[in-house]
């Protein structure tokens, strides 16, 4: 019982520090994690079992693992997962300055786990992962069905305090007031998602999240990884460069993800803690997180059903093909566009004051 009280204790300490002292943490930990897959490469490009001419491949290789690790974290379903988490924990009023790192940690995780096993036997990984088999079909189901569930739960919650944003600015503009509490998720979506989000209480546990998302093995990424690693691999690369592949796709991943998350929360920090004044902004991306949450839930459960029970009609075998990178990018774009319209809406009201 001591150890988990110590580490208890330590995590309160850590959530007691100042803003600016947990983002340089969470950053310095990205940075740890680019450092590693540097090393990596060093010491498998100079290493003296290095075979000739490897060295201008091992770079291209890490390169296109960060690459991948850069497009994978515009997927739309991770994008729902940090925005809509993010958004409960600044309810909450807290500061979740670690949310996106510890999702594409969890996520990620999956890969260099994968990583390892190709490092130890790549023939073996290869035929698990072939499409079609047994292991391909069941890890793709469980990161499936658990990121369609656990997003329709975050829909549901943000969709009822979306509800009740639109309702206090209504209120708002018909000349009444609103407090805190009026902005707060209630009524049976919220008493109903109260026992399965109970267990997402800080950042930290979204990397449980991230790991269940990253066990649908069937993304591009993953497999193109697996491919890139096993071709290496019987090329006679170091192993070293092996396991630089995953961890370069790593620190790409929680790069992005981390910044994602840190945006995200300034974002509902301006919009949450100022009800007076934001009440449009905070309905307005409330909404959008909502909506985005709920549509990538409908994709990857009907993707789900099609896979688990071998559906066949024209709808969910439409979802299952669906692809979430490039939708990734319009989420963002509304996102900024959305923050872009309230900063500006904010600064014309002060200089019309001003006058």
């Amino acid at each position: 019982m001591t150890a988990p009280t110590g580490f208890a204790a330590m995590y309160r300490e850590r959530e007691q520090l100042p803003l600016r002292t947990r983002l340089l943490f969470a950053f310095g930990a990205v940075a740890a994690l680019h450092l590693a897959a540097v090393v990596l490469l060093l010491a498998g490009s100079f290493g003296a079992g290095t075979m000739e001419g490897a060295q201008p491949l091992a770079l291209g290789l890490v390169l296109t693992a960060y690459l991948a690790g850069i497009k994978h974290s515009y997927d739309w379903d991770h994008l729902a997962a940090i925005d809509n988490s993010t958004r409960k924990f600044v309810a909450q009023h807290k500061d979740p300055v670690s949310v996106g790192f510890a999702f594409s940690l969890g996520h990620s995780s999956v890969v260099i786990l994968a990583g390892i096993l190709v490092v130890g036997g790549a023939a073996m990984v290869g035929r698990f992962m072939e499409d079609g088999t047994t292991g391909n079909l069941v890890l793709g189901l469980i990161g499936s069905g658990v990121s369609g569930l656990f997003l329709l739960a975050m829909g549901l919650f943000n969709g009822s305090a979306f509800i009740r944003a639109a309702q206090a600015y209504r209120k708002v503009q018909g000349g009444g007031q609103v407090r805190d509490e009026d902005l707060e998720a209630k009524g049976f979506v919220a008493r109903l998602l109260a026992g399965p989000l109970s267990r997402v209480q800080r950042p930290r546990n979204i990397y449980v999240i991230g790991f269940l998302f990253g066990l649908g093995f069937d993304t591009a990424t993953t497999i193109g990884l697996l491919v890139m690693a096993t071709a290496a691999s019987l090329a006679g690369v170091s192993p070293f460069i092996l396991l630089a592949l995953p961890l370069a796709f790593t620190a790409a991943i929680t790069l992005c993800d981390t910044a994602n998350g840190v945006a995200m929360m300034r974002m509902y920090r301006r919009a949450i803690h100022h009800p007076q004044r934001k009440l449009g902004f905070n309905a307005l991306v409330t909404g959008i997180s909502a909506v985005s949450a709920l549509f990538i839930s409908a994709i990857t459960l009907g993707g789900f059903f099609n896979a688990a029970f071998g559906w066949h009609d024209p709808l969910t075998t439409w979802l299952g093909g669906v692809d979430l990178g490039e939708a990734g990018l319009l989420l963002v774009a509304m996102l900024l566009a959305a923050w872009g319209v309230a900063v500006w809406r904010e600064r014309w009201k002060g200089r019309a004051q001003a006058v």
